[in-house]
């Protein structure tokens, strides 16, 4: 074949091939074109199904608010959706799209805790304070019922609809029958009957029996004048009338007590009070201003206790740093050493305690401290007697130990590392100028060494002050103050003793323990901001 037919050939095939690559291309992106719309209608169906879901929730809160007469948070719940669905719906925006769900989890579980337990402090909620005074007021007749002499009997049925109890009854000498329950007085109800009501389940006798603690305890008022009396049946076939002792006068907002005579009003503290400072209880929810932060520096049987546990969660936040700081800083020194043979061996075990749970650990040491069977009196002392757990200061001392052991693995850890990431060259300048070992880590290696961990150090501050683990299950903060009208022990730290007045025993002060947490805050972020201010100065002085 001649040359220019070669050549001719040659370009034939270069054409095909440049030809088949361009077709070959345009089916790549062709296919990848379909696949990132088959993934984008993916994409968009997970998309719709999942605020579907969140949009169907979110009506029913704002509905059932909204029943509740909840309107600020139906109203909260309503703008929310809204707006995570302006953000999901529309193209663009996707930085938000990705912050979204930790800006719900972060207004949810933080900046609404933070905000609630703010409003709660200004607030007597707690035990006997903890609903609406219209709640209280029935409350109030209801437990000082007693049953009214020679009162006509109501031959009853009990009904049942949305796990809620009725009476089905009728006037003594009337044929028309009554529906009523806890909340709603006797009244007619359409299409009803002597044998029920429309979406009513009238119950056979063993059902009566399977919920007779339920309907023995429900009193169903006669009419919306609560002073009328209630019914209450204890077989589920006849009712009493029951009247109580205490009469409401919603005019003159007063309760009045038939027996004795006394008249107990509103002083808008929360509960019916009389002119000898004798409160009825249960009472509501008030605004009380800063009276919970006042009742703290100034009642005597707060105040004492309350002093006592701050000094004492100074102290050990102090300690507990100091103490695991000196004891993991030496151990580090120690183990640094390049002469010293099987160095790892010996940092895998001094690590070891950080390596098991603390919950753990504090339950066996506890079990160490037991005063008949621990093995620290047993065996370490010989058998002795020694009341660990149960003496103020020995419980103090147990925690401490207890808690040396917990933290100086963590100490020992971040000594390591800063000490091996000093500069070599200073140290061994300080080698050729004739400083002494003890003279180079005082002037030289410990001021490095603080710049590096005294964050750390404000850190431990910070989360021994509100070590509740520990406290809990080594002491539960006891032995108990005997002085005080709080729950609340020599061994407590402020955030555990602000946990047992909120949620411990039968008197909870969620107001109280509210304004201890915000002086807990207080304290905190003051010492912090001290502390990182003084790192600050470390670092210029280096």
């Amino acid at each position: 074949m001649t040359g220019p037919a070669v050549q001719e050939k040659t370009q034939e095939s270069s054409a095909m091939s440049a030809e088949d690559r361009a077709r070959s291309r345009r089916q790549r992106r062709a296919a990848a074109y379909a696949e990132a719309a088959s993934a984008g209608w993916k994409v968009w169906l997970v998309k719709i199904v999942a605020l579907a879901v969140i949009d169907a929730l979110a009506l029913y809160a704002v509905f059932a608010l909204a029943a509740g007469a909840q309107w600020t948070p139906a109203v909260l719940v309503a703008v929310g959706v809204l707006a995570i669905n302006a953000v999901y719906l529309i193209p663009g925006l996707l930085p938000a799209k990705y912050l979204t769900p930790g800006l719900v989890f972060l207004l949810i579980f933080q900046i609404f805790v933070v905000l609630y337990s703010g409003y709660v402090a200004f607030t007597n909620y707690g035990s006997g304070h903890n609903s609406t005074k219209d709640d209280a007021v029935q409350a109030l007749l209801l437990q000082s019922q007693t049953r009214v002499a020679d009162s006509p009997t109501f031959s009853v049925k009990i009904l049942e609809k949305d796990g809620k109890f009725f009476f089905l009854t009728a006037e003594p000498g009337s044929d028309e029958p009554l529906i009523g329950g806890a909340d709603r007085p006797l009244s007619t109800e359409p299409g009803i009957s002597a044998d029920g009501a429309p979406g009513f389940t009238t119950l056979d006798f063993p059902s009566v029996i399977a919920h007779q603690d339920d309907i023995a305890a429900l009193a169903v008022p006669l009419s919306h004048d609560l002073n009328k009396g209630y019914l209450k049946t204890t077989d589920g076939s006849k009712a009493y009338l029951f009247t109580s002792t205490l009469t409401w006068d919603p005019t003159a907002d007063t309760m009045t007590d038939t027996k004795t005579g006394v008249v107990y009003s509103d002083t808008g503290r929360g509960a019916f009070t009389a002119k000898d400072g004798k409160a009825l209880l249960p009472g509501w929810q008030v605004w009380v201003g800063g009276d919970n932060f006042v009742r703290a520096f100034s009642d005597q049987s707060i105040r004492g206790p309350f002093l006592a546990v701050l000094l004492w969660t100074f102290a050990f936040a102090i300690l507990s740093v100091a103490t695991t700081f000196i004891l993991g800083l030496f151990l580090a020194i120690v183990f640094n050493d390049p002469k010293m043979r099987s160095r790892k061996y010996y940092r895998l075990i001094m690590i070891l305690p950080y390596a098991f749970p603390a919950f753990l650990s504090a339950l066996v040491w506890a079990g160490l401290f037991n005063k008949d069977f621990g093995f620290i009196n047993q065996v370490v002392l010989g058998g002795a007697s020694i009341p660990w757990l149960t003496d103020p200061w020995l419980a103090k001392a147990a925690i401490l130990i207890a808690n040396l052991w917990l933290g100086f693995p963590y100490m020992f850890l971040v000594t390591t590392g800063a000490l091996q990431s000093l500069p070599d060259d200073v140290v061994e300048a300080a080698r050729v100028d004739g400083a002494s070992v003890w003279q180079t880590f005082r002037l030289i290696k410990f001021p490095l060494l603080l710049v590096a961990v005294a964050p750390l150090l404000i850190a431990s501050f910070a989360f021994n002050f509100n070590n509740f683990g520990l406290i809990f299950l080594l002491t539960n903060g006891g032995p108990q103050f005997t002085d005080a009208s709080i729950n609340v022990g020599s061994t407590d730290l402020l955030i555990s003793m602000v946990y047992k007045v909120a949620f411990v025993g039968s008197e909870r002060d969620y107001g109280l323990a509210s304004a201890f947490s915000i002086i807990i805050f207080v304290l905190v972020a003051a010492i912090s901001l001290i502390g990182f201010r003084q790192t600050k100065v470390l670092e210029d002085l280096n």
